[in-house]
């Protein structure tokens, strides 16, 4: 935990469930499209959208007006637009440690961005990125790492910036108020047939494990639907976390748990007899 976070208090906020698509970006758009139709019919309508703003470094999605206008529109069909990284990859360098190497290489590869990035460079990034969205009228409020690999002073960079919150494997960070709200995410590595295995082993088991957490997050990237068992195992996840939970972005299920933990003060007296 963040030495300047805390655990939050019970909240009254409504079961819910965040499904989160990642890695949105103009080489991806073709999948994410597909992705989203399949989660509207499952009866997500509104999803976290994690967008890249230059993928690998292979086109900047404003030099794509056809990507442009298709965000904007999922923006203001409800839609959340959160920075995903700037590039989505960091080079690797000479003299890396074992868990270094498989943090970065193994774990993600060559993806963990912000991995080890200091507070001015994680600054600059951020910065550069909201300057980006804010051309199409677009202000994210939160910012997620690539492979969710955040150094502690790229955190703090997120506060500087004015960042609402972030999330880490395991929980998401609202910066504003310093709370850690505990909650695993679910999510599938498709890279290799053992890992898609064990994806649909591990996965089995974290959704019973989290069955009776408040937030359930499921996390998709544009490849999942590629692959038909772990496609069929997200979409039956899905299903079930709807009979008793709301389906939420990031951002409507942290103001929601903020108004539970937060209610407004009645400043006016109330008059007796």
């Amino acid at each position: 935990m963040p030495a300047d976070a805390s655990p939050p208090a019970s909240s009254n906020a409504p079961r819910a469930l965040v499904v989160s698509l990642h890695d949105v970006s103009p080489r991806t758009r073709e999948n994410c499209q597909q992705a989203l139709a399949a989660l509207e019919r499952l009866g997500v309508k509104q999803c976290s959208l994690l967008v890249i703003p230059d993928h690998h470094h292979r086109g900047h999605f404003l030099a794509d007006p056809a990507f442009c206008a298709w965000l904007k529109a999922l923006a203001d069909h409800g839609h959340e637009i959160v920075i995903h990284g700037y590039y989505h990859q960091r080079a690797r360098r000479s003299g890396e440690s074992t868990m270094q190497k498989l943090t970065t290489r193994f774990y993600t590869a060559d993806e963990g961005e912000f991995y080890d990035l200091d507070r001015p460079a994680a600054t600059a990034l951020v910065q550069t990125a909201r300057a980006d969205f804010q051309k199409l009228g677009l202000d994210p409020s939160g910012f997620i790492a690539p492979a969710w690999l955040l150094s502690r002073e790229a955190e703090a960079a997120l506060r500087d910036c004015g960042c609402e919150y972030t999330t880490r494997l395991g929980s998401v960070l609202d910066l504003r108020h310093a709370r850690l709200h505990p909650s695993q995410s679910l999510v599938w590595s498709v890279r290799s047939a053992w890992r898609r295995s064990l994806s649909l082993i591990w996965n089995a088991l974290l959704f019973r494990r989290l069955a009776e957490n408040p937030l359930l997050r499921i996390s998709i990237h544009p490849v999942d639907g590629k692959h038909r068992p772990i496609w069929t195992q997200i979409s039956t996840m899905i299903a079930w976390a709807l009979h008793d939970r709301i389906s939420l972005t990031y951002q409507n299920w942290l103001s929601s748990t903020r108004a539970s933990l937060d209610p407004p003060k009645n400043t006016l007296a109330t008059p007796h007899g």
